[in-house]
């Protein structure tokens, strides 16, 4: 039920596009899993590639996901799926297959939070 009344008016983002949203993917681009200034591209592509989804996604660039290792990281949600390691095909290819046709890339999952409501995959 959307709770669009308690919703700041001057936000960057209106509340329309958060209650349609169907996931929320939250980028970390270091600085202790990865150097920043080497996948600063990343939220780049992340932010032009989710504009040309088929399905509304939300973004967040995250300072710290704690894993401190291998990054940078991809969370999304409500799937609870974690990537590392991403580069720009990788990127690209998790958004079309994963983000858009709702099929996870199985080979690069890192971690998955089974205590999580899935989506159902898309039809």
């Amino acid at each position: 039920m959307p709770h669009s009344g308690q919703f700041p008016r001057d936000s960057k983002i209106p509340a329309s596009e958060i209650e349609r949203a169907s996931r929320h993917l939250f980028l970390c681009i270091g600085p202790d899993c990865c150097e920043p200034e080497k996948h600063a591209a990343l939220w780049d592509i992340l932010k032009a590639e989710t504009k040309r989804l088929s399905v509304p996604v939300l973004r967040t660039k995250a300072a710290c996901l704690r894993i401190c290792k291998q990054g940078p990281w991809l969370v999304i949600y409500p799937d609870g799926i974690w990537y590392g390691n991403l580069d720009p095909d990788r990127l690209r290819r998790i958004l079309k297959e994963h983000v858009e046709e709702g099929r996870p890339v199985q080979e690069w999952i890192a971690a998955d939070m089974p205590a999580l409501i899935k989506p159902q995959p898309l039809s």
